[in-house]
């Protein structure tokens, strides 16, 4: 029998060797820098908000560590979470779409100038909205609206320049057909900016019963009329441009943009089973949660089948990775979603830590891993320089592992706190119950941190070249 060790050469290598992004040939250098801005402004925010979400898990494991009233759990949560919604993942997803929207409209972006002030006005909203929550200053106990309106307002005027800076790029395109990409973040866009206004106006939230039902509304809306049509619309380029091949069907692109539409502004209300509000109401919102199935398999089927036959390209690539775990996390962790609305599972995992696990499994596995795949995928394109290949993968496993300890724990520990609660046994018992929970939370999260350092480090490696020369793009030049 032949020796195993002989059969494989002393020099292979221990990782597949991934393939290197070829430079795009129409490059912008105005238009880079402005992307990198985006990107470099995200990062950063991702980095503060995952910072204090890292020390938040701490506090778990030893609630004594500090006494400071600015670093309570109470002021830091809402720190975390709006900053890492507002600042990293929202920037980030604007940043791919200057590009994306563009390119598919044959056309250069209508306003540099106003994509700046876009920019400025978000920063300035993450920045002194943070500053406030950590003052004592907010909205109230409203999750993810905790910033006060001058602070939410700054920010939707910042959205809403860029909605218009997009209208106008697609509304001059030099081709007929609006391609698919577009549809989602059009869509994400508008439903935003009406969204901002539903949530902020005070008149139809006098009660209790009223503000939680748009508390209900608006929660679930950020993320799914915000986050998933904005994240599927910029998958729609980066996929097929990645593997060289057309996109599987624009038809089941089409079904599931309009059923994403449909369904999912109905099921805010499922955040609220067994509250004092409407039975009906909550019936409606179970129901319409099971109909996002629909979307979901059209959705994914159409991103997995355009990837059949192609999965050796996924595995040399570094950012077709991230695009993968992407597109499957959409499918099982919104699938998870859509259990949890049922009534006989409501009552075991809502208010428990196993919602926190399913709110990072859609956010960070299904939002953050494509807009990293999108990032990996265009910066080489467009500044001419990659990151280390091997940092690169790293940063994958740091943030997979990572995520994959966090939810874990926290699905198995939130399911045992469920099922104490429902026997009547005492709250406390609960709490000591989640302890080595809490540790396992603690050391996943540190090394989903440690990831995104090293993300940092990839995006400045990524970074525009001063001198290049500014090369107009082919369209406009053949206008």
């Amino acid at each position: 029998m032949a020796n195993p060790a002989s059969l494989l050469p002393a020099s292979r290598s221990a990782v597949v060797t991934k393939t290197a992004v070829e430079v795009a040939p129409d490059r912008d250098t105005a238009s880079t820098r402005l992307i990198y801005a985006y990107l470099g402004s995200a990062t950063l925010w991702l980095l503060v908000g995952t910072l204090v979400g890292a020390y938040l898990g701490l506090k778990f494991a030893t609630p004594d560590i500090d006494h400071v009233p600015w670093l309570s759990y109470g002021r830091l949560r809402p720190v975390h979470t709006n900053t890492v919604f507002w600042g990293w993942a929202s920037l980030a997803m604007i940043a791919l779409t200057l590009y994306v929207v563009p390119k598919t409209s044959r056309r250069r972006l209508h306003s540099l100038p106003l994509a700046w002030v876009s920019l400025g006005l978000i920063n300035a909203a993450v920045l002194v909205g943070d500053l406030l929550l950590m003052s004592g200053i907010n909205n109230g106990g409203q999750e993810y609206r905790e910033y006060i309106w001058p602070v939410q307002g700054t920010f939707a005027l910042g959205v809403i320049l860029v909605t218009y800076n997009m209208i106008r790029t697609i509304a001059g395109r030099a081709i007929e057909e609006i391609y698919i990409s577009n549809w989602y973040i059009m869509g994400g866009f508008l439903w935003t900016v009406a969204l901002m206004v539903i949530a902020y106006v005070p008149v139809y939230q006098q009660t209790g019963i009223s503000e939680t039902v748009i508390q209900g509304f608006y929660m679930h809306m950020g993320v799914g009329m915000w986050f998933t049509p904005m994240v599927l619309g910029l998958t729609y380029y980066f996929l097929p441009k990645l593997l060289n091949k057309p996109i599987y069907s624009y038809s089941l692109g089409v079904l599931a943009f309009w059923t994403q539409m449909v369904f999912y502004s109905m099921i805010g209300a499922h955040h609220f089973i067994f509250a004092p509000t409407p039975w009906w109401l909550q019936t409606v919102a179970i129901i319409f949660s099971v109909g996002m199935i629909v979307t979901l398999a059209a959705g994914t089927g159409n991103f997995l089948m355009t990837m059949k036959g192609s999965f050796r390209t996924v595995a040399r690539s570094y950012s077709l990775p991230f695009i993968l775990v992407g597109v499957i996390a959409y499918f099982l962790f919104s699938l998870q979603g859509t259990f949890e609305a049922f009534r006989s599972l409501n009552r075991v995992w809502h208010f428990t830590n196993f919602t926190v696990a399913h709110s990072h499994l859609t956010m960070y596995g299904f939002v953050v891993f494509l807009i990293w795949g999108g990032i990996y995928g265009l910066l080489p394109r467009l500044t001419g320089r990659e990151p280390s290949h091997f940092l690169a993968g790293v940063h994958f496993w740091f943030a997979f592992v990572g995520v994959a300890i966090y939810t874990i724990a926290l699905m198995i520990g939130g399911t045992m706190q469920g099922m104490s609660w429902m026997a009547g046994d005492a709250f406390i018992d609960s709490v000591t119950m989640m302890a080595p929970f809490w540790l396992w939370r603690a050391l996943g999260g540190g090394l989903m941190f440690l990831s995104h350092l090293i993300f940092a480090y990839n995006l400045w490696c990524m970074r525009p070249v001063r001198h290049e020369s500014r090369q107009p793009l082919a369209a406009e030049a053949a206008a």
